[in-house]
């Protein structure tokens, strides 16, 4: 069992930064592969970012490439997600989860944990 907690959403204008955490419980946090989606109303989850155990490569969707960098520290059971040049259509709530198959590490399916989302609003 996996548990995962974000944090570091919050309200930014268009071309700031965020930074997101997402803490994750138990001892073999590094046999996941770990991901960032994020969901905007009326819209499906989608996919933004992945990193295997090992630390690479790394994945990314278009959108946010050059922008988003995922990174993950083991000594403290940790994903990061470093936002920058934030976007009006980047604004959604962000998932982190957990997984165990790199295959699917864009699909939702792919992934067996899921923290509870944290905001993020960027305002034009």
């Amino acid at each position: 069992q996996v548990q995962l907690v974000e944090s570091g959403g919050g309200f930014v204008q268009a071309g700031g930064s965020l930074r997101l955490s997402c803490a994750a419980s138990g001892r073999t946090f590094s046999s996941y592969i770990m991901g960032w989606f994020r969901q905007a109303p009326g819209k499906e989850r989608e996919f933004v970012a992945a990193i295997p155990g090992s630390g690479e490569p790394l994945y990314y969707t278009n959108s946010v490439k050059g922008r988003f960098t995922i990174s993950r520290d083991s000594a403290k059971n940790t994903v990061y997600l470093q936002m920058n040049s934030l976007k009006p259509e980047d604004t959604a709530v962000y998932y982190c989860a957990a997984g165990r198959t790199i295959v699917l590490r864009t699909s939702p399916s792919g992934y067996n944990y899921w923290g509870q989302g944290t905001q993020v609003t960027v305002s034009s």
